[in-house]
């Protein structure tokens, strides 16, 4: 045969066999025998052993495995990972779906039901029909690339016959199914291998094996359950669900389309007894509002949709009997009793240990030493006590008494009036505190000082180099050069460790570029309570410079948007403290960004003014449009209400946004429009310098 005969063959056979594949896995049809589809098959490998360069990306060939690879790529997402708001009961869904209709302003809505599946999350890149990239969800921001292990899936389609979009993205489930589970563990006692502990951690295991042969082995399933790309192809998630369909992917037929909360529930309810029947394990439902429109005007907070939620069904539970409470300090100062177990098999993990969250919680359970309690785990993760068998309570049990001194420090605990909690107030000095605070100033959405670990951090705590995070910024390559220190292990176990030349450069060079870090971040970083990640970014916009920040009142802190009494009480009770500011005056002098940096073309042409955007713009993305607004001064909201200025409205821009516009009297700019806006804008205020 001639080569462009063989080329031509090999994409018969690719074509043939996956249109088998597709048959057999997503409709249970076959039209040729196994023996038939094996002889293709062996044909094709032949074929492209003795031709490799004439294999197709999508060949079925792809499903046996049998690429090693040695190291995972990190891969950014296009769009974040984000996870879910949790619930556990019918009262948080209908505070959920209270919260939808202030949001949307109307009771117009519909919500579109899935089973949460006990899997591990994976995206998927298809780009002009191929599947391109399989990414892990990683941290939400970024994760590996799985793509050869993914290839062995083989519900997972390597070419679409038909696609909406050049380049988009389907994210889903991957899973194992129960009875393979089963027979899987059952192989691996016959041959003296230990078992292994549930579908979920064996699913994540497998994924990120270096050999996809042994990954194909494996027969990992996915269901998928989202569609993602920037041009807004769909009016509702269930449109995408049915497209998802007809391309050939794996969607779960358990999911449904509900008018009201009352037929979510009614759902839920359903499921929670039929569950048992499928082939994977599942420990919720997932409820989504179905309009996509709808979608973009909830928007998100800083981790989660504000147009979703995750029901959790009820835990597993177990007895066991209680042996004594320890008490752990956290960053902030809060003690946590955590309560010591005789270890009991619970949901796939031996438990040992489960929080018992506050005295509150202690004396609402009636607990005591000696107790035979009731363990579940909270979400299939966290262990917490749920209740107590009095009828089996011995003579020698004894109430807790809960301690008066931090049990690292031994400082006099305080408790604040209206608070359930206890804290250690000794900030400067408490040892799980300073290392707490100096773990959050350097993570990835602080300071991101990467090369910095708990045990590094130890090991410069325990030689007097640090006292607080200021200090970093004061090291040295003599003072950390081959450094020696010890570390105790999880099991008790003194190391010696070392510091040696490589990663004492590495360290300053991180610590170096940290300097780097925008404001925000680093007021982040600083660790005042109830400053997250989103109340940071909102303070550092309004007061532009830490000294403002710290010199505000509380009616000046209370006046940014969505800033509460907690959070403002909490801001000056940080910079009342004298050695609070000394540590941000030394970080201020170490070179630390300290005020909100302009951007080049930055202006207040649009100041005091809010933005509502939505659909797709022709000289824009959405977000440079939204960070253009923002560099001059206008504020972006992700909703439409009496404060909005302008709604601007690009191609395929849902109507719900549009007649709400309209119902408030809202002007309703197009893309010309918005960019004569900001030129006249431009030529005022040039105008009023003049």
């Amino acid at each position: 045969m001639s080569q462009e005969q063989i080329k031509e063959q090999i994409k018969s056979l690719t074509d043939e066999l996956n249109y088998h594949n597709h048959l057999y896995y997503q409709k249970s049809q076959s039209e040729i025998s196994d023996y038939e589809f094996d002889q293709k098959l062996k044909e094709l490998e032949k074929l492209e052993a003795e031709y490799p360069d004439l294999k197709l990306s999508y060949s079925p060939t792809s499903r046996v495995g049998g690429t090693i690879t040695k190291d995972f790529e990190t891969v950014f997402h296009k769009y974040p990972m984000l996870s879910l708001g949790n619930t556990y009961s019918f009262e948080e869904l209908e505070d959920f779906d209270t919260r939808v209709k202030k949001g949307l302003g109307t009771d117009d809505y519909e919500y579109f039901c899935e089973l949460k599946f006990d899997g591990v999350a994976i995206s998927l890149i298809y780009e002009n029909g191929m599947l391109k990239r399989g990414v892990t969800r990683g941290d939400g921001t970024k994760g590996d690339d799985i793509t050869n292990n993914v290839k062995t899936i083989r519900t997972i389609p390597l070419k679409l016959e038909k696609s909406t979009s050049d380049l988009f993205e389907v994210r889903g489930e991957v899973f194992m199914a129960k009875e393979l589970f089963i027979e899987l563990n059952e192989s691996r006692i016959r041959e003296g291998e230990a078992p292994l502990a549930n579908p979920r951690n064996t699913t994540s295991g497998t994924l990120k094996m270096q050999d996809s042969k042994v990954v194909a082995s494996r027969k990992l399933n996915c269901y998928l359950y989202t569609y993602l790309d920037d041009n807004e192809t769909f009016k509702t998630h269930e449109e995408s669900i049915h497209f998802l369909e007809d391309m050939g992917f794996n969607i779960s037929q358990t999911y449904q389309k509900c008018t009201s909360i009352k037929e979510v529930i009614d759902y839920i309810n359903k499921w929670e007894e039929e569950r048992h029947t499928l082939e994977v394990e599942t420990d919720g439902v997932v409820i989504k509002v179905n309009s996509i429109d709808h979608q973009s005007e909830l928007g998100f907070t800083a981790k989660n949709p504000r147009w979703a939620i995750s029901y959790k069904f009820k835990a597993e539970s177990a007895s066991t009997t209680l042996k004594d409470i320890s008490y752990q300090v956290g960053r902030t100062g809060a003690i946590t009793p955590v309560a010591e177990l005789e270890p009991v098999f619970l949901a796939g993990t031996t438990v040992k240990r489960a929080s018992l969250h506050n005295a509150n919680e202690i004396e609402r359970l009636g607990v005591q030493i000696g107790d035979t309690v009731s363990v579940e785990k909270g979400g299939e993760i966290i262990p917490k006590i749920t209740g107590v068998d009095l009828s089996a309570r011995p003579d020698d049990s004894h109430p807790i008494q809960y301690i008066e001194r931090c049990p690292e420090c031994n400082t006099l605990l305080v408790r604040a009036e209206g608070e359930a909690q206890h804290y250690c107030p000794n900030q400067q000095s408490c040892p799980p505190q300073v290392l707490g605070r100096i773990e959050h100033f350097i993570s990835r959405n602080a300071l991101d000082i990467e090369t910095l670990g708990p045990r590094t951090i130890k090991g410069f705590l325990s030689k007097n180099l640090i006292s607080n995070y200021s200090d970093l910024y004061h090291l040295t390559y003599d003072r950390i050069n081959d450094l020696q220190f010890e570390d105790v292990e999880d099991n008790g176990e003194v190391v010696k460790r070392s510091i040696k030349e490589k990663t004492a450069n590495n360290i300053l060079d991180s610590i170096q570029r940290s300097k780097e870090i925008p404001f925000e971040r680093v007021l982040f970083g600083l660790g005042i309570r109830f400053v997250g990640k989103t109340v940071a970014e909102k303070l550092a916009e309004h007061f532009k410079t830490i000294d403002h920040v710290r010199n505000a009142t509380f009616e000046e802190i209370i006046a940014v948007h969505e800033i509460g009494d907690r959070i403002a009480e909490s801001v000056i009770s940080f910079f009342s403290n004298p050695k609070n500011n000394e540590i941000v005056d030394s970080l201020k002098s170490s070179g630390l960004k300290m005020e909100i940096m302009e951007k080049e073309g930055a202006g207040d042409s649009l100041k005091g003014l809010t933005f509502v955007v939505s659909g797709v713009f022709e000289g824009y993305g959405r977000n440079d449009l939204k960070n253009l607004i923002k560099s001059q001064g206008g504020k972006i909201a992700s909703s439409i209400s009496s404060k909005t200025n302008y709604l601007v409205a690009g191609a395929n821009m849902g109507p719900a946004k549009k007649e709400k516009a309209e119902n408030l009297g809202i002007a309703i700019l197009d893309e010309d429009a918005f960019n004569q806006l900001l030129e006249n804008d431009k030529n005022r205020i040039t105008e009023q310098k003049m």
